[in-house]
């Protein structure tokens, strides 16, 4: 009696399934490739930009990361045009801009910590590595627009840190450094904002107000400051108006001092100083965005007051 043979067909299943995941891998790395190389092109600043102009329209982040991965190449080379073209705009008007930042700006806007730095949650942003930066041009964006003149500081904190041989712990005496020079060129500058980002987990520092997902914020001010009671008066404004506007949104005012933390911040540098703690290291740049929107028509409302 002839033995019979049966077909496997696992060995031929396995022989032709490491091929294909060998295919499926190259794919994603290509297509990784191609967004990052395309992608990290556009600064933060442009990044801002970007979302501003499409705010209204739709949610560009939410738009990518849900677009299946043969149309993210159209919707991204869309963006890296836009990108260049305001780029070109910018040029075209870099004397106009030159001498409007020297018609008395009001405001200053920097970073202390200028690394702090959100999670990455999608290509772009992987790309583009977003920090507390960003929050420095949503809110140039908004108080130009709103005919408030002001400064936003893209100098290097640790080229300074390197000058002077200090650590990191030295952040403040460098912001310093900038406080002092931008005062001196410009005079007319009363309102300085730090804007820092917490160190919590994500459920510490996010809140959903109308169906909408902000990074929560929270006020610094160092009772080392002779004058804190000042610096503080005009936080509590600040903080209120969030209050009444996006209930939650803020965790209040943080006092602090003594061994182990700053304690003055350069609040003493003005009574107008505030530090703002935006978001934590997992909050989006959606979230991100949403609240320093959210913050600059608080800020916009409480300094309209002192011109009445």
């Amino acid at each position: 009696m002839k033995k019979r043979t049966y077909f496997k067909p696992k060995k031929k299943y396995r022989v032709k399934k490491f091929p294909l995941l060998l295919v499926f891998i190259l794919g994603i790395y290509l297509t990784y490739q191609y967004l990052d190389n395309n992608i990290k092109k556009i600064d933060q600043k442009e990044l801002v930009e970007i979302l501003l102009s499409n705010k209204k329209e739709t949610n560009i982040v939410k738009s990518i990361t849900s677009t299946s991965l043969p149309n993210k190449k159209n919707m991204l080379e869309k963006i890296m045009n836009k990108s260049y073209q305001n780029k070109i705009i910018k040029e075209e008007k870099q004397k106009q801009v030159i001498k409007e930042v020297s018609e008395n700006p009001i405001i200053y806007i920097y970073n202390s910590h200028q690394t702090e730095e959100y999670t990455p949650s999608t290509f772009v942003e992987y790309s583009i590595n977003p920090t507390v930066q960003m929050n420095n041009y949503v809110l140039e964006e908004v108080f130009e627009k709103n005919n408030y003149k002001t400064i936003t500081e893209e100098r290097n904190i640790k080229q300074v840190l390197n000058e002077h041989n200090w650590n990191y712990a030295y952040s403040y005496d460098a912001s310093r450094v900038f406080l002092e020079d931008v005062k001196n060129k410009y005079p007319s500058l009363k309102y300085f904002i730090d804007v820092h980002r917490d160190s919590l987990k994500k459920e510490k520092t996010t809140v959903t107000i109308n169906d909408k997902n902000y990074a929560k914020i929270l006020f610094l001010i160092g009772l080392e400051n002779p004058n804190y009671q000042k610096n503080q008066a005009f936080t509590e404004r600040i903080n209120q108006k969030l209050n009444e506007k996006y209930p939650n949104l803020s965790k209040g005012i943080l006092q602090k001092q003594g061994e182990g933390v700053n304690g003055v911040y350069n609040q003493d540098f003005s009574p107008y100083t505030i530090l703002v703690e935006i978001g934590g290291p997992e909050n989006t740049i959606d979230e991100v965005l949403n609240t320093s929107l959210a913050f600059s028509e608080c800020f916009l409302e409480v300094i309209r007051e002192d011109e009445l």
